[in-house]
């Protein structure tokens, strides 16, 4: 393989054309890794429409990789040739900023994400920086494993780190591409689970996932069912709608937090009287480390939960994309490039 083929988008807003480029070369301490499924993120329209600064064309997307290392640079150490490995939205760090020399690599000021920092997952192969390497589990396939360094760690590491322990009751917001994911691994981390999301129809699939409880939040008040229940310790917030967030407030116990991961440009609203006397927050949590990635996949493999995917060749990126931007997918879609 000297060349690769590549679904990239030649201007902002453009459409997605498959591209033959040369094979790029690790340089020092980096790796190639030949990818052979990348997930479709909602968050990729930020980069396509140049929305996120410091966007070049022309743009190969994809921050949520599976693939096996193909080539290793100079001084790297601890990664050989072969490996199984993802690469998600964090694609590497600075070293030297405030957040990095605090060890807190996933609020570096200069965070590399694949598709945005360099080209991403949308290819045949693409390098990245060996200290955003995470392994796979074997019982992973490479389509299930591709969300997981992006959906996947950003709801088991915000569930993880949240004040909620096992018996608390907590609601997840939404129930698509990160939603079904968080009801999953709330489940299985011991909580009592709620899903919320619009409309009757959804509660069946929501109780397979592992929720305990279902709430239609078309049909009626969100918060009043939730106090009915004891109130929720935690509410993790995936659905893209700051209104559907600030709905759940009234619905937390004390000392209750709102975690917030969906992204939405609207203020979420909320009056001080509703979390002065009661304690409460509302907390933001971004992705995770490759390390964290890493721990996910574990933690997945060993109590099996999986993302519910549709997967497409990488010559179908454009529908793919389009399929995921319409909301129409369930819940995932990933691209394959037959590697």
């Amino acid at each position: 393989m000297t060349t690769i083929r590549s679904a990239q988008v030649a201007e902002a807003g453009g459409p997605f054309g498959i591209v033959e480029t040369e094979l790029p070369e690790p340089g020092r301490g980096h790796v190639r890794v030949t990818v052979e499924a990348c997930g479709v993120c909602r968050s990729d329209s930020m980069f396509v429409n140049a929305a996120a600064p410091g966007v070049t064309f022309p743009l190969t997307c994809g921050h949520e990789i599976a693939g096996r290392i193909d080539a290793v640079g100079d001084g790297v150490e601890g990664w050989d040739a072969g490996e199984r490995v993802s690469v998600g939205w964090f694609g590497g760090n600075c070293g030297y900023c405030p957040a990095c020399r605090e060890g807190d690599f996933i609020h570096c000021e200069r965070l590399q994400i694949p598709g945005w920092a360099y080209p991403g997952g949308y290819a045949e192969a693409t390098v990245v920086p060996a200290s955003a390497l995470a392994r796979i589990p074997g019982e992973f396939t490479a389509v299930d494993a591709a969300p997981m360094g992006c959906a996947g760690v950003t709801a088991f590491n915000a569930l993880r780190r949240s004040p909620a322990g096992p018996g608390d009751l907590v609601a997840v917001l939404g129930l698509g591409g990160l939603g079904h994911l968080g009801v999953q691994f709330a489940n299985k981390m011991g909580f009592e689970t709620v899903a919320i999301s619009r409309g009757a129809g959804k509660e069946d699939e929501a109780r397979k996932l592992g929720a305990h409880h279902y709430v239609d939040s078309t049909a009626g008040d969100v918060a009043e069912r939730l106090q009915a229940l004891g109130g929720a310790k935690v509410v993790l917030a995936t659905a893209n709608n700051s209104d559907a967030m600030g709905a759940t407030i009234d619905g937390l116990r004390h000392n209750g937090e709102l975690l917030v991961v969906g992204a939405a440009p609207e203020p979420i609203r909320v009056s001080p009287f509703q979390i002065l006397m009661t304690s409460k927050t509302v907390h933001g949590h971004p992705s995770g480390t490759a390390r964290d990635v890493e721990e996910t996949l574990r933690f997945a493999a060993l109590t099996g939960v999986r993302p519910m995917t549709e997967a497409r060749p990488l010559d179908e990126a454009g529908a793919a994309y389009d399929r995921m931007m319409s909301g129409d997918a369930r819940y995932r879609m990933v691209l394959t490039t037959g590697k």
